[in-house]
């Protein structure tokens, strides 16, 4: 009988949980969650209105069955009210709590052995044919399989931060805690113009309507935005997508792109860029280490900038700002944070190489995903990179890994039921946090490690889990054990 057990309590964990316990056959599902067990983590817990979706609705999804799309969800919940493509992540989260529970009491009709455990995993250990999971009350789990579905890594503050500006409180490295903050600040400064930074902008504007806003990044390049309507397909993609594979390097990659959008100038450069998406994954492990290094130093902040757009609501109430004054952006490498709070904030701008200093009563961390796996202060995957289970990658963009998501260790080697999906990966496969690739990536693992168990000569055994390796029989949770309130709709 087969056990797996699934870290994390994000979107992909959801999505992960929910295809085993649609694909998994007999096999037994612990979903190591946390204390919230929702699914939302930090994408879809923010309960802020104007942050929107950066994917149309009918692209979304927590698994890529048609009767669980996101679009009729919303459609429901907004009373025929209508609406733009672009919804909130708030609504979304509401979407994968109640397919969460959806699957959940459809597997526990079936009979499904399953179990939510709310505590957070600290510690992995390799045993003779599987793993044993600890958590933090001082139980364990026991499994064949673990998949680490630990989403965005904590920030860690950048080198350029003073000890003294991060004991200030004028520092803030979380950009989500916002509504904690109680006094509004005369200027607030935030490092970064991606996704992220472009939600704090659009809450502390409606936040603290009198406050003066900063935002600094090295090419101070805001999001492109979506456009209002969906867009016809590029003709020649898949003869672009063709000569793209057959390429091995970044700059032919690029001479490419922009041939197809001079010689097409009926073609929005959107449609090329996101007709692109199915092979991108290719293209990025068929680059050598020398030359992903080329493309993040020359050429990922363009990339970010027009793949992961904003929605045209977003977009177009930042422009207000800019054109308001209440907004400026700054082309510049932030030197040096320091002070007592107010903090002055040393800047070099990159078109004159000028240097000055900004002063902010609050300054945002806002740089996005922190991926540096080998520098994260986070418990369990500390632990994995010490003890050889786990290794940084090269780039650190996340952890070694073959393509199925299979976790290398100190020697190289694939790691015999160890897997990672979602944010962990984007070293072995770069496009790997949005949701539509989360969910093909969990329907993926679900159905082959399902075909595994059923391989190994699984049989459903009424509700009862395999012996632990000392010799103890753990009864899974009846379902009132099993505290399905949480995943309840909101």
């Amino acid at each position: 009988m087969t056990e797996i057990a699934i870290i994390g309590g994000g979107a992909a964990g959801a999505a992960v949980f929910g295809a085993l316990l649609r694909h998994g056959g007999s096999t037994g599902v612990h979903w190591i969650a946390g204390p919230a067990a929702n699914g939302r983590g930090v994408a879809y817990a923010t309960a802020d209105e104007r942050h929107l979706l950066n994917v149309r609705a009918s692209g979304m999804g927590l698994y890529p069955d048609q009767d669980e799309e996101f679009a009729q969800f919303a459609a429901d919940r907004r009373a025929g009210a209508g609406g733009a493509d672009f919804l909130s992540r708030r609504l979304f989260g509401d979407f994968i709590e109640a397919q969460v529970q959806r699957r959940s009491e459809a597997a526990r009709r079936q009979g499904r052995r399953f179990a939510v455990h709310r505590q957070e995993a600290v510690h992995l250990e390799r045993q003779a044919g599987g793993y044993r999971v600890h958590l933090a009350d001082g139980t364990a789990v026991d499994a064949d399989v673990a998949v680490l579905a630990l989403g965005a890594l904590a920030q860690r503050p950048l080198r350029a931060v003073s000890g003294d500006a991060l004991a200030s409180g004028a520092y803030e490295l979380d950009p989500w805690r916002l509504p904690q903050r109680t006094h509004a600040p005369r200027r607030l400064l935030v490092i970064g113009t991606g996704l992220t930074a472009a939600d704090t902008l659009l809450s502390a504007a409606y936040r603290w309507p009198h406050a003066e806003l900063v935002a600094v990044s090295r090419h101070g390049l805001l999001p492109l935005a979506h456009s209002p309507l969906p867009l016809a397909p590029y003709p020649w993609q898949q003869d672009l997508n063709d000569s793209l594979l057959a390429c091995t390097g970044v700059a032919p990659m690029l001479r490419l792109v922009r041939t197809a959008l001079r010689t097409a100038p009926q073609t929005d450069w959107r449609s090329v860029i996101d007709g692109m998406r199915p092979v991108n994954a290719r293209l990025w492990q068929g680059l050598t280490l020398a030359r992903r290094k080329q493309f993040l130093r020359h050429l990922r902040w363009l990339w970010e900038a027009a793949r992961h757009r904003t929605a045209p609501q977003t977009a177009q109430t930042l422009q207000q700002l800019l054109e308001e004054g209440r907004l400026q952006v700054h082309a510049a490498r932030v030197l040096a944070v320091d002070g007592h709070g107010p903090l002055e904030v040393g800047i070099r701008d990159r078109a004159s190489q000028a240097r000055s200093t900004l002063r902010a009563d609050l300054v945002v961390q806002a740089t996005g995903l922190d991926t540096a796996a080998a520098y994260t202060g986070h418990v369990l995957l500390s632990q994995l990179l010490r003890d050889g289970l786990a290794v940084a990658d090269p780039l650190q963009l996340g952890v070694a890994a073959q393509p199925d998501g299979r976790l290398l260790d100190a020697h190289g080697d694939a790691q015999p039921g160890l897997y990672a999906i979602g944010s962990l990966l984007r070293g072995n496969l770069w496009e790997c946090t949005a949701m539509p690739e989360i969910r093909a990536a969990a329907h993926a693992l679900a159905q082959a490690l399902a075909q595994a168990g059923r391989s190994a000569g699984d049989a459903t055994d009424g509700g009862t889990a395999p012996p632990r390796r000392d010799g103890t029989v753990i009864p899974f949770p009846r379902h009132n054990d099993m505290a399905f309130g949480e995943f309840a709709e909101t």
